[in-house]
């Protein structure tokens, strides 16, 4: 960063580390313990698609690798696009089967990111549910290298549940690298895994 960086007030941008996928498990605990919260089985990646032939064959080989265990009984990964356009890779696993899910989910992010298709990624989630029935997913941003967590309101609708996520956020500070900046905590209304 050089001095008109500094002048200006420009920061140099968090460089992604999915190796801070794999603090989930702890979160995992953490939230169920502190808030009853239970892991789903379920987490997605999402990312903006590109044209060509070298996305597509990329995209492939995710899909592939992902669904390398349908013989020995894994559920193959599910395709889709959200009404913004963004594609979503949808892993499922049992609940209990987080570390699994988390190394799926670090696979995906790493194979687009070593093809050159990192700029193109833009969160991966994990799903949780308490014993009411309210969701939440612990978000991360892959080009902030960091979490925040989501909970819509249960019935429907695009309404947030604010104290929860904020209850939450104070939890796993210990746990998880978290994004501070709360106008980054952006919805992800109808997210696949949520």
């Amino acid at each position: 960063m050089g001095f008109l960086d500094t002048l200006f007030g420009r920061s140099k941008p968090v460089k992604p580390d999915l190796d801070q996928l794999f603090g989930v498990p702890s979160a995992a605990l953490t939230l169920e313990a502190g808030a009853g919260f239970t892991p789903t089985g379920l987490g997605s990646v999402c990312f903006a698609a590109v044209e060509g032939a070298a996305f597509v064959q990329v995209e492939q080989q995710v899909r592939a690798l992902l669904d390398a265990d349908t013989e020995r009984g894994g559920v193959p990964v599910e395709a889709s696009k959200d009404g913004y356009g963004y594609s979503w890779l949808l892993a499922r696993h049992l609940p209990e089967e987080l570390p699994e899910l988390v190394n799926d989910l670090h696979a995906v992010n790493s194979e687009l990111e070593a093809n050159g298709f990192g700029p193109q990624l833009l969160c991966s989630l994990v799903g949780f549910r308490d014993p009411q029935g309210q969701s939440l997913a612990l978000v991360y941003l892959y080009k902030r290298g960091t979490f925040y967590p989501f909970a819509p309101m249960p019935g429907g609708g695009e309404r947030r549940n604010s104290p929860l996520e904020l209850q939450v956020n104070a939890m796993l500070g210990n746990d998880l690298r978290l994004e501070k900046d709360l106008s980054r905590w952006f919805p992800v209304w109808g997210a696949p895994g949520l």
